[in-house]
């Protein structure tokens, strides 16, 4: 095992065997690139992680931010790994050259990225919050404002925020009631409290660069009245350095079961404690258009559903790995078919239902993996397909992928991190074994970004119906020609698994339908988790199928495990979602109908 983070051997699988990435060299934006690069950046970002990131992954939890009343005090190893990673220009890596980047493909930045989700999710989450704040600048903000915080993120001197929520509103973003004041230079000066901010302050950087949703006086209602705002912690000067400190200040900071690396705040914006100039106000520079903050603010949303996948799948695919290391060297008991105790016991490893368990975690971690990568090449497909229909349709694929995406190794990653505790037995739930933190820091991801609920609404409420259903078409299109792609190997195996997937597909099809054919929203959407669930099996089932495709005809023990964890989705996991499309098909309205006094 060349190491208990990552399998190098099985990124190296699905970039180059599978997904074909360093194809993407022949095409203008990634001309510079070569296979070499991909597998320096890689390399570079293994090196780090193991280096930097993984050592105080334990001694971060154990000694997690504190706030003194006036700053936030954080382990000073994270400042380390933060530097030497700001200093990799790893930041950037994906982002287009014009604004730092090295337009390196995102697939390849993802594979890159789950090094140090996997080491340390709660330090690596400062420079994930950082890349997508970078992002959503770069594609929406002025050149003037790119200049000035963009660039000193992708530098590694400034760090990123995003500041959605409130005490009051929650997920309900319509609800927020942050305001800011127009200002007769054209800034504003913002008023109002956030909650659940990750890494909205520290002394790891320069600056911090938030981004805030807000309401201008006389906007309009709802969703509809919501602008967005760079709000930095500290005023820039124009040759870029901080100057004063904007009126910003915490009313605490929040201690969560897990990631409790990551300082998360309740940040109080206009307090008067900071005022600029003398007078209150944190002082905000509006992005883009008044009214139109919620729609620049998917940008980074989206991403950050992503990158919560992403985070989820490391978690589980690090744990399956030691779990793995751990069977492998934990002798305990005897075969069954072994008499008295004169023979030596047996690694546990060597019990059915102990490879049971460790099976099931590959086929969550490893699927969850495959996903994730085939998302990156999605988004590159975004940038850099030679057609606008390529770009269209890639962009399509991914609007229906990205709920599952988000929500699949969030729930099924932390399952194989509970399967993982249980192969260390007693010792599992100990703090000598690295488990019980990683199932509590993945505890967190099925919350983060949108609970599950969430993103079963977005789903089966928005990304199978949009345009008369077209993305649930192209997905189950695309999953026809890797049926049809498994049924050309003459692989009686591969075969079966052809006909068990474009049978659920099937299925995916008819509930769809059938969910929406009274077209009323309450009874279509009362049960929309076990929709989100069920479809979710059924893509994944297509993932393994994919890699089943790719590993065919290759031998050695690295295919054959591909092989058996095919094997164990198509026998153990998809037949899981014959009875949920049972129980969808009914039109169950056990829990709409529920009088909440009954509870």
């Amino acid at each position: 095992m060349d190491s208990l983070i990552m399998s190098a051997r099985d990124i190296e699988f699905l970039l180059y065997e599978w997904l074909d990435v360093a194809g993407l060299t022949a095409r203008e934006r990634y001309r510079e690139h070569s296979r070499e690069t991909f597998d320096q950046a890689l390399q570079l970002s293994r090196e780090l992680a193991t280096k930097y990131f993984a050592p105080h992954n334990r001694e971060g939890d154990l000694h997690e931010p504190t706030f003194d009343g006036e700053k936030v005090h954080i382990l000073p190893a994270v400042k380390q790994a933060l530097d030497a990673f700001g200093e990799s220009g790893l930041t950037g890596a994906a982002m287009d050259e014009r604004v730092g980047g090295m337009q390196l493909p995102h697939t390849v930045f993802a594979a890159c990225m789950a090094w140090f989700y996997a080491a340390n999710a709660a330090t690596a989450s400062y420079p994930m919050l950082t890349a997508g704040n970078a992002n959503l600048l770069a594609a929406h903000a002025s050149a003037e404002q790119i200049d000035r915080f963009v660039r000193p993120m992708l530098a590694g001197r400034y760090f990123g925020t995003m500041a959605l929520s409130e005490p009051q509103a929650g997920s309900s973003l319509a609800d927020i009631t942050t305001k800011a004041v127009p200002q007769d230079d054209g800034t504003y000066r913002l008023f109002g409290r956030k909650m659940w901010i990750s890494g909205a302050e520290h002394e790891l950087a320069e600056n911090i660069v938030h981004l805030v949703l807000a309401r201008i006086p006389d906007a309009p209602a709802g969703t509809r009245g919501i602008s967005l705002f760079i709000v930095p912690k500290y005023l820039t000067a124009d040759d870029g350095s901080a100057g004063e400190r904007n009126d910003i200040v915490l009313a605490g900071i929040n201690h969560k079961m897990g990631w409790r690396g990551t300082v998360n705040t309740a940040p109080v914006f206009g307090d008067g404690a900071f005022a600029p100039g003398g007078r209150p106000g944190a002082v905000g520079y509006l992005v883009g258009e008044r009214n139109r903050g919620l729609s620049y603010m998917f940008h980074m949303m989206n991403e950050a559903r992503l990158n919560v996948g992403l985070i989820a799948t490391a978690l589980g695919y690090t744990g399956y790995l030691k779990s793995l290391d751990y069977a492998r060297d934990r002798p305990q008991g005897r075969a069954v078919t072994t008499e008295g105790q004169a023979t030596p016991q047996i690694p546990i490893v060597r019990h059915p239902d102990v490879r049971r368990m460790l099976l099931a975690q590959k086929s969550y971690a490893e699927g969850a993996l495959a996903l994730q990568l085939y998302c990156g090449t999605l988004i590159d497909e975004q940038r850099s397909a030679a057609t606008e229909p390529d770009r269209q349709r890639a962009s399509t694929l991914l609007r229906i992928l990205t709920p599952i995406a988000k929500s699949w190794p969030s729930q099924w990653c932390l399952a194989a991190n509970d399967l993982a505790i249980q192969v260390h037995g007693g010792a599992g739930y100990t703090r000598d074994y690295d488990v019980e933190q990683h199932y509590r820091d993945n505890r967190l991801n099925p919350i983060h970004e949108g609970t599950h609920g969430i993103q079963s609404l977005d789903l089966l409420g928005r990304a199978v119906t949009a345009d008369s259903g077209a993305a649930l078409t192209l997905l189950l299109e695309t999953v026809g020609t890797t049926v049809a792609a498994a049924r050309a190997t003459a692989d009686g195996e591969l075969g079966d698994y052809a006909d068990a997937l474009q049978q659920a597909a099937g299925r995916v099809a008819a509930t769809t339908a059938l969910l929406w054919r009274d077209m009323e929203p309450e009874v279509a959407l009362a049960n929309s988790a076990p929709y989100l669930e069920a479809v979710g099996h059924v893509v994944l089932a297509w993932i393994w199928l994919e890699q089943a495709v790719a590993a065919h005809g290759r031998t050695g023990a690295f295919y054959d495990g591909k092989r058996a964890a095919t094997r164990y989705f198509y026998r153990w996991e998809l037949p899981r979602t014959t009875p949920q499309f049972d129980l969808l098909d009914s039109l169950d309205r056990t829990t709409l109908d529920l009088d909440d006094a009954c509870l």
